[in-house]
Order: structure tokens, then C-alpha cells, then sequence
């Protein structure tokens, strides 16, 4: 069930009535409903796969309360590897197995011998990336000791498949939603109202911003060697803000959704295109798994400690199994790898950490050098999201090519001046707002009541006025 779809316009109002007025007299009751209510929501999709998140679910409750009651650190460490093994397996076939045959069979045409294998039929099941993320952190926490594990398995349960952010994240840690399933919530108006606020801005994100540049980019990069350079740099562009509209447009309805029900749920971006360099780009953009790869992967591997090798294998490691983790496709690797080749100079000269503040902090405009800092860091974002959205190593280098010629300076193919006014008023929103949790948190609270109202239309007519006629799915649905 997509949110922008009017399946999901009937579905949330009815949950949320039933919810708040019929199943809040008992906690554990509200908490079953919270799980059917997310199986229905997933299952709208494809009901079969069901099977896998109860699975899953199942199997690290189990392994958690074995882990509670087990001394032995050969056996603790077998219980751990026990649940990896099943995770990443499951994962991996679905995910990746047709990548690694069709790569297997490439590298015997490289030694020109070719092999007939078949690849497999494999659906994707939509958020498996999200959900097992999220039931390992939980196994993994309890076997450090620094999570206790739950004996509750309905408030688990509905931990692992609360609706809001299942199939596209936040990927929520253990120790900060599973706790709310605990205690008993009480409707609160001004959090409920925050919440549809952060929903709206979400879905002008996605649905006009999102959606408006997909429209573009799709033109553009269909057959880059036909197009200008002038044409496909702005393709580029407009998919930098398409991916970025689209994932941190569900993020804001995921959150604002929760916020409906009582939840709280982490902050996933930080409006990262005003990055003044790759290291705070990464600090701001898709949060929950950056940090999720930095807990769970970059600090036991040692992290920014040892030698100068050490640092920078750990780096590669990190970006390229994050990229990797977005796709099976060498575009992800590559684009995972480049990240990694801007981020490293930074760590080398110990500078990854030196911009932790918000730029022009308590400025309406940016100084100059923040703003160099600014536009340098998004060229590197957007020449990497090239490899992001193109289908493969050969699509991605015509892109390039196609980008640095003589057309680069000609007219656009497409008539961007819609677009680029959309752009504009997204930005300077973005930019005004940079400082709070998401653009229009706090717009309009000091406005006459006319004036915000007036704003909050604008935003409701341009949703109404851009809105596609078919339901468009989330980019990060396919990860």
C-alpha cells in the first residue's frame, strides 16, 4: 500500500479511529491491532510474503529470550551467528542471488567461455532490506547486553512490522521504539497536529517535487547518446532532488504517521544537500542506516583507529556494503565506492567531523564560503547519483560522456522553467527551515491565522495541481 495512494487516504483514518476509540482500553490489545493493521497494510501488496516477516520475527524473539537465559559466550556467540545466518540468508536470496549468477556467468564470457545458466524467477520482497535491518539490531543489542531482551512477543511483533516505516525505514533501533510498546499512549493533539504537518510536507516532497523531476530525468537518460550535455546535466541534477523528494518525502510521512499514533520514531535526514562536505553529507542523509553501518559494522571493524591501511579499507568497506545493500547492480558498488573515494581525504586529515554545526547558523543568507562549501559538496553528490540511477556501467558512462561535451552549453531538449521555479521555492523553504526537524515545523506559528492557513493551501493545491494520475511507488521500495 503506497501513501500516496487512495487506498492508503481510506486506510489510515479507519486505524486510526479504531485504534484511539476502540482497542485503547488494553495496551496489549492496542498492540495487536497495530500488528494486524501493519500485516494488512504489507500484505495489501503481496500477502504471501507475510510468512517471511512473521518468520523473522519469530526467530530473533526466540534467540533473544535464549539469549537472556545463556551464560556460555561460545554458545551466546553460536545463537548470534544463528540469527546472521538466517537474516542475511534470506536476504541474500532474494536480493541478490541473480546477481551473483548473472556476474558468475559474466566472468566466464570475460575468459570467453560462455555458460548457460538460467536466472531465477525471484520477486523482491518490498522493505526486506528495512525489516531485516531492524530485527538484527535487536538480536545483536541483546547479545552485547546492552538491550534486554522482551518476553512480550505481540509488542515484538508489532515492533518489527509497525506499519508507518516497514517497508522504507526509518530503520528504527530496539532500544528506542520497541520500549513505546510497553507503555500505555494517550491521544496528545499538538503532537497529533505536528504529525500531519510533517505528513503534508512529505507529500509535497514526493509528489510534486519527487515526481515533477522524475518526469524529466526518465526523458533524459532514456537514450543519453541522443541528448544534449546541457540537457543530461540537468537530468543529473533533478535527480538528486527526485531520490531526495521521494526517500525523505516517505521518511516525513513514515514519521508524521507514527507521531498519529502515539510513536516517536529518529530523524532520518537533516537536509543534506546544505552539506559543506561529504562527511556531513553522510551525517544527514538516510540517518538510520548510516548509523546502523557505523555501529554494527564500522566500529567493530576498528573504525578511524590503527594504521593508515586499516582506515582505509575500513572506509571502502563501509561505503561499498552500503551500496551494495541499495542494489544488486555494479552501478551501487561504484557508487558506493566514489563516495567512499570523497569521504576518505577528509578522515586522512582528520576533517570529517569539523562541521557538526548548521551552516550560516542564525543567518537568513548563507556567507560565501559556506556557500562554495555548499555547491562543491552537491557537484560530488550529483555526479555519484549518476551510477545511482543508471541501469547499468555502460548507461552510466554515456551519461558522463553525453555531460561533458560541447552540447553542455546548448539549449535543454526539455523545457526545465517549471521545474526549476518548483526547485526554487522547495530550497528556499528548505533553507529557511534548516534548523528544525523537518522545512515547515515551525512556518507560520508567529502568522496571522489567515496567512498560515493561505500557506498550508498552497502546498495543498500544488499537491492536488502536479499529482500524477497513476499511483507512483517510492524510489527505495525496490531496495
Amino acid at each position: 500500500m503506497l501513501f500516496n495512494s487512495i487506498d492508503f487516504v481510506i486506510f489510515l483514518p479507519i486505524v486510526l479511529l479504531l485504534y484511539w476509540y476502540v482497542t485503547n482500553s488494553s495496551l496489549k490489545l492496542q498492540n495487536l491491532f497495530v500488528t494486524a493493521s501493519s500485516y494488512l497494510f504489507y500484505g495489501w501488496w503481496d500477502y504471501r510474503f507475510l510468512s517471511l516477516i512473521f518468520f523473522s520475527s519469530v526467530v530473533d524473539f526466540l534467540i533473544g529470550r535464549k539469549l537472556s537465559n545463556e551464560a556460555n559466550t561460545n554458545k551466546r556467540k553460536l545463537l548470534l551467528w544463528l540469527s546472521l545466518i538466517i537474516n542475511l540468508g534470506l536476504l541474500g536470496y532474494f536480493k541478490y542471488s541473480n546477481f551473483f549468477i548473472d556476474s558468475f556467468v559474466d566472468a566466464f564470457l570475460f575468459f570467453g567461455k560462455r555458460i548457460d545458466v538460467q536466472s531465477l524467477n525471484i520477486i523482491l520482497p518490498v522493505g526486506i532490506s528495512f525489516y531485516t535491518f531492524q530485527t538484527l539490531s535487536y538480536t545483536i543489542d541483546v547479545y552485547k547486553k546492552e538491550l534486554k531482551p522482551t518476553k512480550d512477543f505481540i509488542s515484538f511483533t508489532a515492533f518489527v512490522s509497525f506499519f508507518p516505516q516497514l517497508v522504507a525505514g526509518p530503520i528504527e533501533r530496539a532500544s528506542n521504539l520497541l520500549p513505546q510498546f510497553y507503555k500505555k499512549r494517550t491521544f496528545d493533539y499538538n503532537k497529533a497536529v505536528d504529525g500531519l504537518r510533517q505528513i503534508l510536507w512529505g507529500l509535497f516532497k514526493k509528489m510534486v517535487v519527487a515526481d515533477l523531476c522524475a518526469e524529466y530525468v526518465n526523458k533524459a537518460f532514456e537514450d543519453p547518446s541522443q541528448e544534449k550535455g546541457s540537457t543530461l546535466l540537468l537530468g543529473a541534477i533533478f535527480f538528486a532532488f527526485q531520490i531526495y523528494g521521494d526517500f525523505s518525502g516517505y521518511s516525513d510521512i513514515a514519521i508524521g504517521t507514527s507521531r498519529l499514533f502515539g510513536f516517536n520514531l529518529n530523524r532520518n535526514f537533516a537536509f543534506p544537500y546544505f552539506s559543506r562536505d561529504i562527511a556531513e553529507f553522510w551525517r544527514r542523509w538516510h540517518i538510520s542506516l548510516s548509523t546502523w553501518f557505523r555501529d554494527y559494522l564500522y566500529i567493530p571493524l576498528g573504525g578511524s583507529k590503527g594504521n593508515l591501511w586499516l582506515k582505509i579499507r575500513n572506509t571502502f568497506i563501509i561505503f561499498i556494503v552500503s551500496g551494495f545493500w541499495h542494489g544488486a547492480n555494479w552501478t551501487f558498488i561504484i557508487w558506493g565506492a566514489l563516495n567512499a573515494l570523497f569521504f576518505l581525504p577528509l578522515l586522512l586529515r582528520k576533517k570529517n567531523r569539523r562541521n557538526l554545526d548548521n551552516p550560516s547558523q542564525g543567518k537568513i543568507l548563507p556567507s560565501f564560503a559556506d556557500f562554495l562549501k555548499i555547491a562543491s559538496t552537491f557537484a560530488l553528490t550529483v555526479f555519484a547519483w549518476i551510477f545511482f540511477r543508471a541501469e547499468n556501467l555502460t548507461h552510466a558512462w554515456k551519461i558522463i560522456i553525453g555531460i561533458f561535451n560541447s552540447s553542455l552549453l546548448g539549449r535543454p531538449k526539455y523545457h526545465p522553467t517549471l521545474i526549476l521555479l518548483i526547485i526554487f521555492i522547495f530550497v528556499l523553504i528548505e533553507w529557511l527551515g534548516r534548523e528544525n526537524e523537518y522545512a515547515i515545523e515551525k512556518t507560520g506559528h508567529s502568522w496571522p491565522r489567515p496567512i498560515r492557513w493561505a500557506f498550508y493551501s498552497f502546498i495543498c493545491c500544488s499537491i492536488g495541481l502536479f499529482m500524477q494520475t497513476n499511483e507512483t511507488p517510492f524510489v527505495y521500495f525496490q531496495f
